[in-house]
């Protein structure tokens, strides 16, 4: 073992040498020079990574992110304006149903007013006929009585004639008639 030990021994010290001698990067098992050109390539790809997608790409995140809030800024104004639509439209329409009662009860109350005029013209006109129609009979009446009387007047002369085979002159039939008229009354 102890020959195992003197070679370990000997890996190690080299191992320390080599390590001295091309350093810690050499060690990891990587390239000084190759390591700093790859650095340079990925810092170029980075560049125009950012340049060519990367700036255009935020650019084009933040309009479509300004865009989507303008809509939604547009939606809740557009929400807000049809809510105080909609609450005029329904104080439109209360108005309105408030307007149509009162149109209603107005016409009702017109309705009563011109029924009961009617009803009082018509009365009138009733009982304009009515007296009218009263006049008419009363006149038709005396209108009969005078007739009547003047035909009583004629028989009772044509009675008296008969009956005192006298005929009577003027004078006398004049005053009999008259007697017999206010007997009749």
């Amino acid at each position: 073992m102890y020959f195992i030990d003197i070679a370990y021994a000997k890996a190690v010290a080299e191992t320390a040498e080599t390590v001295e001698e091309t350093g810690l990067m050499a060690s990891l098992g990587l390239d000084g020079r190759l390591f700093i050109f790859q650095l340079i390539n990925f810092a170029i790809v980075a560049i125009i990574l950012w340049f060519l997608v990367l700036k255009p790409l935020v650019k084009k995140l933040a309009e479509r992110q300004k865009l989507i809030d303008g809509g939604l800024d547009n939606a809740k104004k557009a929400q807000e304006q049809m809510e105080r639509s909609e609450v005029d439209y329904r104080a439109k329409i209360s108005e309105a149903k408030k307007e149509a009662q009162t149109i209603l009860e107005k016409t009702k109350k017109d309705a009563k007013t011109l029924s009961e005029n009617l009803k009082i013209k018509a009365k009138q006109e009733i009982e304009n006929l009515a007296e009218q129609a009263k006049k008419n009979i009363l006149k038709e009446k005396d209108e009969m009585m005078i007739g009547l009387k003047g035909e009583t007047a004629n028989l009772i002369i044509a009675a008296l004639e008969k009956i005192l085979k006298e005929k009577m002159t003027g004078e006398k039939d004049k005053k009999f008639v008259e007697e017999a008229l206010k007997s009749l009354k």
